[in-house]
């Protein structure tokens, strides 16, 4: 092997081949630039005779790590070293040395779980915590536990993470050794660039990158989250002279992200995404500028949106991110964000495999024979809630049956290589327009940052005018597992202008939508989410739209239409026909029932008529909907049943069970037991307005405890006058208005509820006004009564005040000769 350059790795290459022949699995921590991504695997491949594959979590960082080895042995990519990416394949019969995404190694450790003539895998930068990586780890952990405990792993990390990866690798019993290599770094100065009012991203990265550029001497590096932002940052900055802006992401052509890679003859300013982050190099740096920005990808379950959201980075990438700039010699790095939010980031990346979409990843568990991925060594285990939403997409597409086992079908989808739903719009598409047209139409949704717009007819249109090589290429590679015979050629039909919009709504049938109202930018969708249409898409004349890729921009309710296409009912019907169903429904509407037969494409009401002789237990469920929406009060209630609710609800505060509570909720709750029979009969609103509630309620009375009703709570309580006077049971304690002449000779009124609950007197003149409240009627004889006799003979002096109340016999009229007065 030739010489290899002097990066801080090469001094400990022996003791890293060594360790890893010893123990089978260990764990690197080397910062980016020590050479862990080139030097380890030409290394390992010198002490190999088996195959060395690298794992890199992006298709840029294993071109260009492959490209950089194949340099240093000063060969071709192809020979010793080679690649394979998704669409991308250079080996030969000589390759000892193939760096591979981690998607792509999933796919061949399902076809063949001993890797065969395989001796290492490499697992680069497993700090990051992409989807596919977390899964490869788990299944090659469990490959080589069952199958392969020959096979040698080493997990890299650019970061502190090392700990719960030894144990992963260790098997839970002896951790892995870790292996430490430190860099030679130099110096970087921090600098902060707040944004001014109202200033956008790009406006901001922009002012920020030609301050690093008048005081820097080097090149730029400009950290970015997309390629949006990537191409509108470069017009703001098309006006630099004898300055190169250049992109680099992921989604450019492999020739325009070489050149990005290469120094130039001019100083440069290369705008990228997170794949510079880690695993490759951009040399001639000296100078950083972070947005603090990254997209990654989310799953909204409630509203059935997915995609990329933009977040805040982590402190360690931004850490790791200005680390470029001190690589060649002392840099500076432009943070744009205030200097006091810079301790409010997250410390790290937040895991992928608990905030994305995972329906991918539970068809490679189904194909892997484990439906819930238990038994797996997890770095974090999938969520169950997104597990199952996962699952619940497979059994729709008909991937996996009823227990979650993977079918034939599901197998072809999973050998496509894309997300399962775009790998279902590729297969039965094609059948509908022929495999190249459905191929072309899937390449775009697969990377609809191809064409700009919202039409997607009209970027398809474009791209088969254009005809871009990435594009080109892909759906060239779609076309053939779409084919179920290759010598046959096209399917039925050729390309036409409805084809984008079936193959879109193929891939997300939920995504179906209908215009909510004439004239209206609002769409319902079949999966129940409305979406808005943005101004000049096109697509406004639309009754129909197949979505391909909506969002939901923060603070909006409805979700915003990204890329969409014209579709009609038909289609819909067509590519949703698992969403069609027709209904009786009978519902609560404007104060009353609405019986009426249904069709609908899931939350979409197609069409709709009356329904004369609806179903009596729909017509009681909507009847206890509209008892809840309007309350109670739609029911008669007499003065003896408010008196009666009054009763048991004292009964229920007092005694407890079996006597229940009568407050609005529990009434609902309960409403079939004690309104059957009514609600059984009911028809409309005004049956329900003729409901006894009274009557209604005496089936509530617990037996055999309602026959001892009147006496824990008695309507009326006869007092020593003779008079029967109602209790007021919405108080409490409950109230006894009377006459005080009516009590008199009453020195131990009765109590409630069995002799838990006194009775509060409310004392009331001959004129029935109030003169006195007491719940300790003794009490007041002895100390109230004598100020309200002496009120009461002076105002009402006809009547009889007794002295001592208790000894004079009640009476309810004037009864001046009662006795005689003092």
């Amino acid at each position: 092997m030739p010489e290899l350059p002097d990066l801080p790795v090469r001094a400990a290459l022996d003791e890293i081949v060594g360790t890893l022949a010893a123990h089978g699995t260990a764990v690197l921590v080397a910062p980016p630039g020590t050479g862990k991504t080139t030097l380890v695997p030409l290394a390992l491949g010198a002490a190999s005779p088996g195959r060395v594959v690298i794992a890199e979590p992006r298709r840029l960082a294993a071109r260009a790590a492959a490209a950089r080895m194949a340099a240093l042995l000063g060969e071709r990519v192809g020979a010793t070293v080679g690649y394979s990416v998704r669409g991308d394949r250079k080996v030969g019969a000589g390759t000892r040395i193939e760096v591979v995404t981690s998607g792509l190694l999933v796919r061949r450790l399902q076809s063949d779980p001993e890797l065969s003539g395989v001796d290492v895998v490499v697992l680069d930068e497993c700090h990051e915590r992409h989807l596919d990586a977390d899964l490869l780890l788990a299944l090659l952990l469990d490959a080589r536990a069952g199958l392969r405990p020959d096979l040698r792993v080493l997990a890299t990390s650019a970061t502190v993470a090392a700990e719960r990866l030894s144990v992963l690798l260790g098997g839970g019993e002896v951790a892995a050794p870790v292996l430490r290599v430190q860099g030679r770094a130099y110096p970087v100065e921090f600098e902060y660039v707040p944004p001014l009012a109202r200033e956008r991203i790009e406006q901001q990265v922009a002012r920020a990158t030609r301050i690093a550029l008048a005081d820097n001497a080097g090149d730029v590096l400009v950290f970015l989250p997309g390629a949006g932002e990537i191409r509108r940052t470069a017009e703001l900055l098309s006006d630099l002279r004898d300055v190169d802006v250049m992109p680099l992401h992921g989604r450019l052509a492999a020739a325009a992200q070489d050149t990005a890679l290469r120094p130039g003859p001019r100083r440069r300013v290369v705008l990228s995404t997170a794949v510079a982050e880690s695993s490759l190099t951009v040399p001639g740096v000296r100078a950083v500028v972070d947005s603090g920005l990254a997209r990654v990808p989310r799953i909204d379950h409630r509203r059935g949106l997915s995609g990329l959201a933009t977040v805040r980075v982590s402190a360690a990438v931004v850490e790791q991110r200005a680390g470029r700039a001190g690589r060649e010699g002392p840099g500076r790095a432009w943070r744009c964000w205030p200097e006091y939010e810079h301790a409010t980031l997250p410390a790290y990346p937040e895991p992928e495999i608990r905030t994305a979409d995972l329906t991918r990843l539970a068809l490679e568990l189904a194909c892997w024979g484990t439906v819930d991925g238990q038994g797996l060594a997890w770095w974090d285990p999938p969520p169950a809630g997104g597990l199952a939403a996962g699952r619940a997409v497979l059994r729709a597409l008909s991937a996996v049956d009823d227990h979650g086992v993977v079918t034939e079908r599901g197998r072809r989808m999973a050998a496509v290589g894309l997300h399962p739903r775009l790998a279902r719009a590729l297969l039965d598409g094609a059948q509908e327009v022929g495999p190249r047209a459905a191929a072309e139409v899937v390449a775009l949704l697969d990377d609809d940052t191809l064409v700009p717009g919202i039409d997607l007819v009209a970027a398809l249109r474009t791209l088969r005018a254009q005809r871009p090589a990435r594009w080109e290429r892909e759906a060239r590679r779609l076309a053939t597992p779409a084919t179920p015979n290759p010598a046959a050629g096209q399917g039925s039909r050729s390309a036409g202008g409805d084809d984008p919009a079936l193959i879109a709504a193929l891939a997300y049938p939920e995504r179906v939508a209908r215009r909510r109202a004439a004239g209206s930018s609002s769409y319902l969708m079949a999966g129940g989410t409305a979406v808005t249409l943005p101004p000049g898409s096109g697509l406004a004349d639309a009754e129909w739209l197949a979505v391909a890729v909506a969002g939901r921009d923060p603070g909006q309710s409805e979700g915003r239409i990204r890329l969409a296409a014209k579709a009609d009912e038909q289609l819909a019907r067509t590519a949703a026909a698992n969403l069609l169903e027709s209904v009786d429904e009978v519902d609560w509407r404007d104060g009353d029932l609405v019986a009426r037969r249904v069709e609908r494409l899931g939350a979409i009401v197609l069409s709709e008529r009356p329904l004369r002789d609806p179903d009596p237990t729909l017509i009681s469920a909507a009847l206890l909907r509209g008892l809840a929406a309007q309350g109670l009060e739609l029911l008669r209630w007499t003065d003896e049943a408010r008196d009666l609710r009054r009763r048991l609800d004292f009964l229920h505060r007092a005694v407890g069970a079996p006597w229940q509570a009568m407050d609005d909720e529990t009434l609902l709750a309960t409403a079939e037991t004690w309104l059957g029979p009514e609600l059984s009969a009911a028809c409309r609103r005004t049956d329900l307005e003729r409901i006894d509630a009274g009557n209604a309620l005496r089936r509530l009375l617990p037996w055999p405890e309602a026959a001892r009703l009147d006496e824990l709570a008695p309507e009326r309580l006869e007092v020593p006058s003779g008079s029967r006077i109602r209790l007021d049971y919405s108080a409490d304690p409950p109230v006894l208005a009377v006459k005080v002449q009516e009590i008199f000779g009453w020195t131990d009124p009765p109590r409630l509820a069995g002799g838990r609950v006194p009775i509060l007197l409310h004392l009331l003149s001959p004129a029935q006004r109030p003169i006195a409240v007491t719940a300790d009627l003794p009490s007041f004889w002895r100390t109230g009564w004598p100020q309200v006799r002496a009120d009461l003979r002076g105002r009402y002096p006809k009547h009889a005040w007794p002295e001592d109340p208790t000894t004079v016999i009640a009476h309810r009229g004037t009864a001046r000769n009662a006795h005689r007065p003092t």
